[in-house]
């Protein structure tokens, strides 16, 4: 039916779109509205020697950011949760190993069509 063959497609784009976020050449990772990380591609694996599987459910700001930038990430967070974009701000994000790498944040909402 015409009903099955759109939800095939609808399918098919949402894993190449994962899979294109997945392995974008940039770091991309979401969070949830409780500020928890639900996204981690493989470039921010990369980056920071944090795997998927470890980073997943952990609040971002408070677990991967210094005191410093704490407070203004969390502004910019934030206001992407209320829809309001944020383009090439700049702050350190902790790898495993405790060292600090410069990151550039684009913080755009993702709008949940249901």
């Amino acid at each position: 039916t015409e009903r099955k063959v759109a939800e095939k497609q609808s399918e098919t784009l949402a894993n190449d779109l994962s899979k294109v976020i997945d392995t974008a050449n940039a770091p991309i990772f979401g969070i949830d509205t409780q500020g928890l990380v639900n996204e981690w591609n493989q470039k921010a694996a990369e980056i920071t020697g944090f795997g998927k599987e470890e980073v997943m459910g952990r609040d971002l700001v408070q677990e991967f950011i210094s005191a410093e930038f704490k407070s203004s990430v969390q502004r910019v967070l934030n206001n992407a949760l209320l829809g309001h974009n944020t383009a090439n701000f700049e702050f350190p994000l902790y790898t495993k190993g405790g060292r600090a790498v410069e990151v550039l944040l684009n913080a755009t909402p993702r709008i949940d069509s249901n």
